[in-house]
């Protein structure tokens, strides 16, 4: 009884003694590193937005932004269990564009001769075609790394290849289109939006699920006996995390239908043209509910499944692992098959928005979704990654992508700029985990 006295005496005088900031931190238990991020990521903003004369923090560049971002943040989430197993996949791009392809060549010239045109059913074959071929090919690179022992590196170096070379021979070099009109509401547009009604219910719905998250966590804690947050820190979570979403879709509710859509629209449905316009609001993309639910699903798999514990252990330490009694080699091969499944939903919406499959489809994708997971804080060296983080990093990237784009500068120098984007990342990864150490 004296120590619990002692200890929590100890505890209080420890609080009291520590900077605010710090115990700011420790109360709320935020991850200092993701907020570095979102930090620097708002500083791109505000100074593209400066540069490019206020038009980067518009409503419709913002908008823009999250759909351009969904593709490369889906396959981003899978990217982080790859690397923490301390493996890399170079073929994700690859893969994308020949999955892009073999669906655009399904619901543009094969299916039609049995179905029709914009048979229902079209786009649903398509797209768990794409999923099978995906988990396919992802699955076939892991049972090499895991069972031939060949490197994923090398594996992944030769698929890049190989199915970017496929891609070609599906349709000599041919660009396919259009798809199929359900099909490319997952690519984003005026029709792949929800609205603004809806996506006023997605936010609250949302908003609701991050409290009862808060409180379910609240009572594990008291359960297991756990040292619980502070109710103020909470209420200060809660209220943070209600206040973006709920400000994320206000943002995309400001932007419009084209005035030239919105008056076809208007007549289609006979409403009376007004004097000054028809508002009506894009509400969030398609793409971008798609990629927030993967990484929804992603984070649950990883934190609350024992495979995501199995990933982590093994990235932590893999000899100790196998002598726990984990399949590491199926393991392997479930993380690449997964991570192909991850490339075709990317494939479905780069084909959708696009509303046509090229050979040109998903080359560097590769890079930047490497480049957004280990932005995002997964280290190379394997055991340590979020994915919030990896998502997170893509819309950094992306964000780099379309601020240069609107500044009119090359994409000589924007590969320049990301290049070195990618080594400060990882030097700065290297630099904290000296430090935690």
């Amino acid at each position: 009884m004296a120590d619990t006295t002692n200890t929590a005496h100890f505890n209080r005088a420890r609080s009291a003694a520590e900077n605010p900031v710090k115990r700011f931190f420790r109360a709320t238990e935020i991850d200092t590193r993701l907020l570095g991020m979102v930090g620097a990521m708002l500083i791109i903003w505000i100074g593209f937005n400066f540069l490019s004369g206020g038009l980067f923090l518009t409503p419709r560049n913002l908008w823009n932004l999250s759909v351009q971002t969904a593709s490369v943040a889906v396959m981003a989430t899978g990217m982080v269990l790859v690397i923490v197993t301390r493996n890399i996949d170079l073929s994700v791009g690859s893969i994308l564009g020949f999955v892009g392809m073999i669906m655009g060549v399904l619901q543009a010239e094969l299916l039609p001769q049995v179905l029709g045109f914009n048979h229902p059913a079209t786009w649903i074959i398509t797209l768990l075609a794409g999923l099978s071929l995906g988990a396919a090919i992802g699955a076939l690179h892991g049972m090499i790394i895991a069972f031939l022992n060949v490197p994923s590196f090398i594996v992944t170096l030769g698929g890049l290849l190989i199915w970017r070379g496929a891609t070609w021979f599906v349709t000599s070099g041919r660009t396919v289109a259009p798809m199929d009109a359900t099909f490319r509401l997952m690519g984003g547009g005026t029709e792949g939006s929800i609205g603004a009604t809806a996506s006023w219910i997605v936010g609250l719905l949302a908003c609701l699920a991050i409290v009862a998250s808060i409180i379910n966590a609240r009572k594990q804690r008291k359960r297991f006996g756990f040292p619980r947050r502070p109710v103020w820190a909470e209420y200060f979570l809660s209220g943070i995390g209600c206040a973006l979403v709920l400000g994320a879709v206000a943002i995309a509710n400001s932007y419009p239908w084209p005035a030239n859509i919105a008056r076809k629209y208007a007549e289609a449905n006979g409403i009376a043209w007004p004097e000054g316009g028809l508002f009506i609001a894009h509400g969030i993309a398609i793409p971008v509910l798609i990629a927030i639910v993967i990484g929804i699903v992603m984070t649950f798999i990883a934190t609350r499944l024992r495979f995501g514990r199995y990933v982590f252990a093994i990235g932590g330490n893999p000899e100790a692992a196998e002598l726990a009694g984990i399949k590491t080699r199926w393991v392997t091969v479930r993380i690449f098959a997964l991570m192909g499944m991850l490339c075709a939903v990317a494939a479905a919406i780069s084909t959708a928005r696009l509303n046509a499959a090229t050979n040109a489809q998903g080359e560097l994708d590769e890079l930047y979704t490497i480049a957004a997971a280990v932005i995002g804080g997964t280290s190379l060296a394997g055991g340590m990654g979020t994915i919030a983080g990896a998502m997170l990093g893509a819309l950094v990237m992306q964000s780099l992508q379309s601020g240069m784009v609107l500044l009119g500068i090359d994409s000589p120098l924007q590969r320049i700029v990301v290049g070195v984007v990618l080594v400060t990342a990882v030097w700065l990864d290297t630099v904290y985990r000296a430090r935690a150490k």
